[in-house]
């Protein structure tokens, strides 16, 4: 019968093949850092991200702005409501700088004025839907009221029907601009991987 080992033991056992990486550990610190740096800049808490990255050791650096990349990146995004919009444009001038290319940097001044324009048309929808459902909303309300024996106000918002409809014309519409959101996120990936200064 063969030894049983204690639990310590196993354990021990385990550990051995696992060796500290110091350098692997630095570069993972670093990017942790820069996905903070990235959040901070985007909240207005620091002023320029280029400043921050050159006060790290060189080492890191690339680590760093790769942390700082991912946060960006995931920064680009429909907006759901107007204050999104000032977020959207300090990632995206961010994100400018960060893959060093000129020509992302009109490609995000577009961006976020797509951004601006979807929130301005998704507006336009609500409302215009809610023209369109007005007089159904009405003879709602008109039949709930003979019901209840008392006037009745429905918010369209609460009613099913419309909320489906509305969901209908906005998910057409975030179609749109999802495919250019996701075609600016594969330009800035392949401009951050391949460097080119254009």
């Amino acid at each position: 019968m063969g030894k049983i080992k204690s639990a310590l033991e196993i354990a021990l056992e385990r550990t051995e093949s696992v060796k500290s990486d110091k350098d692997s550990i630095a570069l993972f610190q670093a990017k942790q850092k820069g996905k903070k740096l990235a959040n901070e800049f985007i909240d207005g808490e620091i002023d320029s991200l280029e400043n921050e990255i050159k006060k790290e050791p060189q080492s890191v650096q690339g680590s760093l702005k790769q942390g700082v990349f991912d946060v960006l990146l995931s920064r680009i995004a429909l907006p759901v409501v107007k204050d999104d919009l000032k977020r959207i444009e300090r990632a995206s001038a961010a994100l400018a700088q960060i893959v060093a290319a000129k020509s992302f940097g009109e490609i995000a001044k577009q961006f976020t004025q797509f951004m601006s324009q979807y929130l301005d048309e998704a507006a336009h929808y609500e409302e215009a839907v809610k023209q369109q459902y007005a007089p159904k909303l009405r003879q709602k309300e008109e039949e709930l009221s003979r019901r209840l024996g008392r006037q009745l106000t429905i918010d369209p918002l609460q009613d099913p029907e419309f909320v489906a409809l509305l969901s209908q014309h906005i998910s057409a519409l975030k179609e749109n601009y999802q495919a250019v959101a996701d075609q600016v996120k594969q330009e800035a990936q392949r401009l951050f991987n391949a460097p080119e200064k254009a």
